[in-house]
């Protein structure tokens, strides 16, 4: 039979619509043809599927080959078609049995010996095979990250002779899973799993015990924070031991965080399965790698710290319109990137934690009294983050430089496991009464769950005629003060909570 049919999967954004690849082989002049939006990666198969065919001693037929990649106005990219190319031409010239074809879907890059390579975006891939009903065969490297995907049949295969010889009936490949590779490693395994989920413990930070409180509080209720303070004061140390005191990760998050790592271009190893991902860019990252995009968008650095933390070290440094573009995200939990002919939505739902020096020197306020910034430049340094920016951060404090007898001291703090406890049972509280973080309340969940007592709310009063607060400002003191009141057991917002939660926006008052 001159044509054969086989499945495989696009990607675009976080979907991996179904892509039906056809193979013709037709009389006349020898040729090999790709047609169906290709970009440059699938036009390039074409040379290392004939390599691969002849180097795994298979015969390419001297004719007319035609490969149709359907929709045809779905744009394809990557060498995860060459997999479905290279049956489709062995099925099409009888060189293999096309019987069993199409009760799988075929991924994977082919090198020029045959063997296959890692492809991007494994996971999404999965869960379209899961809907379609049909199991999946990708390279061995991607195996794990896609038996991540419940109820889904994996098959690993690492060459095309495997497949091949899988699909004649003489050596059926082997269903993946995750568990017994688990048993069968056994206490190394739970072990790797363990050191993986280890973070940097909050013990070693000397002193900063106020800094260490908004941490907390951050965590709690999945509140930004900006941490202002000279150089060396431990700002990005302290940034650096969020993750390990934020509660543990849900299946659904961190199968999203999964899926979206996968899509990236470091792609997802199984070891941080669970493991709260921390994205830190460097400040001359453009706008396109903060939030994603492309002529094929992928996903940004926003995307790709989902359920996780997004840290900023030097934040005046990042180009100012680099910052604006994260506005939007941080309200709404999403980004959709628009181009002519494609647009794509990823999810945003990261925690933004900043570090900045109070001026252009960094030593504004300093014992040392080193500082020569006059109060133009300090303006003018201040300046380059935007005051909407500021007001989307819901806690802004101060990180002064610890004294000489806490940094002489050994390290005595309380452990990430104690903080992330109380900030476990914070969090229940407000799953229990709201079924979301304080952070992510709208402005009616407020009116309902953030109301302060008598006086709380005239010394709110006051801080808004005196801070000149924005309903924003006021709306984000609320929820701090609510994941205070959570952190210490307490149904109610009182005066003391309030307080401390406007102590809080350091930038509202300087």
């Amino acid at each position: 039979m001159p044509l054969a049919v086989l499945y495989s999967r696009a990607i675009a954004g976080m979907e991996a619509p179904l892509v039906t690849v056809e193979v013709h082989i037709a009389n006349g002049l020898p040729g090999f043809t790709i047609v169906g939006l290709p970009e440059a990666e699938v036009k390039e198969s074409k040379d290392r599927v004939r390599a691969a065919l002849q180097n795994t001693r298979f015969e390419f037929p001297p004719r007319r080959i035609t490969v149709n990649l359907a929709p045809a106005d779905l744009p394809k990219e990557s060498g995860r078609f060459d997999l479905p190319i290279a049956l489709g031409i062995l099925a099409a010239t009888g060189q293999i049995p096309s019987d069993k074809l199409g009760l799988y879907e075929w991924a994977g890059e082919l090198a020029l010996t045959g063997e296959l390579r890692a492809i991007r975006g494994a996971l999404a891939m999965t869960y379209g095979a899961t809907r379609s009903g049909r199991s999946f065969v990708l390279p061995e490297q991607n195996a794990a990250e896609a038996a991540l995907v419940k109820e889904t049949a994996v098959y690993p295969a690492t060459s095309l002779l495997q497949i091949c010889a899988h699909l004649a009936g003489r050596e059926p490949l082997q269903l993946y899973s995750l568990h017994s590779l688990y048993s069968e490693k056994g206490a190394r395994a739970s072990e790797s799993a363990e050191s993986a989920l280890r973070y940097p413990g909050m013990e070693e930070v000397k002193g900063q015990a106020q800094a260490k409180r908004a941490l907390e509080i951050a965590a709690a209720g999945s509140h930004s924070l900006l941490m202002i303070g000279p150089p060396g004061t431990g700002k990005s140390m302290l940034a650096a031991r969020l993750p390990g005191i934020l509660p543990a990760m849900t299946e659904e998050e961190a199968l999203e965080s999964a899926a979206m790592q996968s899509l990236g271009s470091g792609g997802f190893s199984v070891a941080n399965w669970k493991r709260r991902p921390y994205r830190s860019p460097h400040h001359t990252a453009s706008a396109v790698a903060l939030v994603g995009g492309g002529s094929n968008p992928r996903p940004g650095e926003i995307s790709l710290a989902v359920n996780g933390v997004l840290f900023l070290d030097e934040l005046p440094e990042f180009d100012r319109k680099v910052l604006e573009v994260l506005r939007e995200p941080l309200e709404s939990g999403r980004i959709t990137i628009s181009r002519a002919a494609r647009q794509a939505e990823f999810p945003a739902r990261f925690q933004l934690v900043a570090a900045m020096n109070p001026c252009l020197c960094g030593y504004l306020g300093h014992f040392s009294g080193k500082c020569r910034c006059t109060p133009d430049q300090v303006a003018r340094y201040r300046g380059k983050i935007s005051g909407p920016l500021l007001d989307r951060i819901d806690i802004q404090i101060e990180v002064p430089p610890p004294p000489e007898e806490d940094l002489m001291r050994q390290a005595q703090g309380e452990s990430s496991e104690t903080i992330r406890q109380r900030v476990e049972t914070a969090y229940q509280r407000q799953l229990e009464r709201q079924g979301k973080a304080n952070a992510h309340l709208a402005v009616k969940d407020i009116d309902k769950y953030c109301i302060p007592d008598k006086a709380g709310e005239n010394l709110l009063r006051q801080a808004i005629s005196r801070l000149n607060l924005s309903a924003r400002a006021y709306h984000r003191i609320l929820k701090v003060a609510r994941t205070i009141a959570d952190l210490a057991a307490s149904s109610g917002i009182s005066s003391a909570h309030i307080a401390e939660a406007v102590q809080y926006r350091k930038m509202d008052r300087s």
